[in-house]
């Protein structure tokens, strides 16, 4: 059967179940869509990788981003191209969501992040503030990032995105197809959201404070500037950047002591975990531990540049897709730890954290480029691979 065959099987079964998973969303009473395999239906596992009993979940398109639905087993997934879907993780049913935005596809651009806020938490997925980021088109062979925020909304035929407004907008839009970053990231308290910002491949951009370029910016849930970022005083864009001097961002993520960190692509090495601090320069492109593709040397960090150092970087490079800190009971001894999806190395990198110090643990190689990685209402992990006919695969514990 061809896996065109087998999607539109799954999404048909989906929607026939759509009216009463969307009353409940975390009982697992669906029938198993046809696309999930027997070992998903029987919650056997597929294969073991290093400590983990891995299943595979169904494939997508261009994965770039997953979010759980708060208070559900429900997984959105964001595909490049322009498309959301949604797993019920319990069954393995899938079904699309509508009202996707139109993004300006190609190289690295696209549809992007997606996340929700942890304290609208139920057991029903339907009236949950959405956030998107994706790849804008603008004029004169332009582009640049944007945040759009909008209403998950579910009736008896589906499931859709409504009401989606941009409240966001990377500043400039320039030319070039890469390093968008638009990594969605809310403060422990939700009064704030964080998103990178990547250099767009400009690099002198994230020095220059007067646009937001190679910044994490903060934000209130609207999009406005946040009261008390550090360049307040300056004026649009300035008022939205918290920290600068980045590269291309691909992980935002707070700790759980709350602190917040960016996992962040260095050039010909230099991939960094850093600490992100109010008004802190991170040194792109002045300083790095890699140097240009072109072979050029980029001075490293040294103790007196006045620029914040990383916490960990690689070189060679891991080339990171996404990170989280792993907080559940399933991996207990990795409590607290980082665990970052990696798309050249194809493996899951686990960082042991201390406070603000970080040093590498382990790799778990999976032979495939992982795009993301998330962690589950229940402890398990989730990981989905890079590119086309990409697996979303669970992993457990082996033995």
């Amino acid at each position: 059967m061809t896996r065109n065959r087998l999607l539109t099987l799954a999404l048909t079964t989906s929607l026939g179940v759509i009216a009463s998973s969307c009353g409940n969303a975390t009982t697992g009473e669906n029938a198993p869509s046809a696309s999930a395999s027997s070992a998903d239906a029987a919650g056997m596992a597929d294969e073991t990788v290093g400590p983990f009993a891995v299943r595979d979940m169904g494939t997508f398109d261009e994965p770039w981003a997953t979010a759980f639905v708060p208070g559900t087993a429900m997984l959105a997934i964001t595909e490049k191209a322009g498309s959301i879907k949604i797993v019920d993780t319990q069954t393995g049913t899938a079904m699309d969501v509508s009202g996707a935005p139109t993004v300006d596809y190609g190289g690295q651009g696209g549809l992007g992040d997606i996340a929700f806020l942890p304290g609208e938490a139920s057991s029903t997925i339907d009236g949950r503030t959405i956030y998107l980021s994706w790849a804008e088109a603008g004029d004169g062979d332009t582009r640049g990032a944007v945040v759009g925020r909008g209403e998950l909304t579910c009736e008896a035929n589906g499931c859709a995105v409504e009401g989606l407004n941009v409240i966001w907008r990377q500043t400039p839009k320039v030319t070039g197809r890469g390093h968008y970053s638009h990594r969605i990231a809310f403060s422990p308290d939700e009064q704030y959201m964080f998103v990178s910002s990547g250099d767009r491949q400009k690099q002198d951009p994230a020095q220059d404070t007067s646009n937001t370029l190679g910044t994490v910016v903060r934000l209130n849930l609207d999009g406005s500037p946040a009261a008390g970022n550090p360049l307040a005083d300056q004026g649009s864009p300035s008022d939205e950047i918290w920290s600068w001097g980045h590269r291309n961002v691909l992980g935002l993520a707070f700790d759980p002591a709350g602190r917040l960190w960016d996992l962040e692509h260095g050039p010909a090495g230099g991939d960094e975990l850093n600490h992100v601090e109010r008004g802190n320069n991170y040194g792109w492109p002045l300083r790095s531990e890699g140097d240009n593709y072109n072979g050029t040397p980029i001075p490293d960090h040294t103790p007196d540049d006045g620029f914040t150092k990383p916490a960990i970087e690689w070189t060679p490079v891991i080339a990171p897709g996404d990170f989280i800190f792993y907080t559940g009971s399933m991996f207990a001894d990795w409590r607290g730890d980082a665990l970052i999806a990696n798309l050249k190395e194809q493996n899951i990198v686990r960082v042991d954290m201390n406070g603000t110090s970080a040093t590498e643990a382990a790799r778990y190689d999976f032979g495939e480029r992982l795009r993301d990685i998330v962690q589950g209402p229940d402890g398990a992990l989730y990981v989905i691979e890079d590119g086309e006919d990409a697996r979303l695969r669970k992993l457990t514990p082996a033995g």
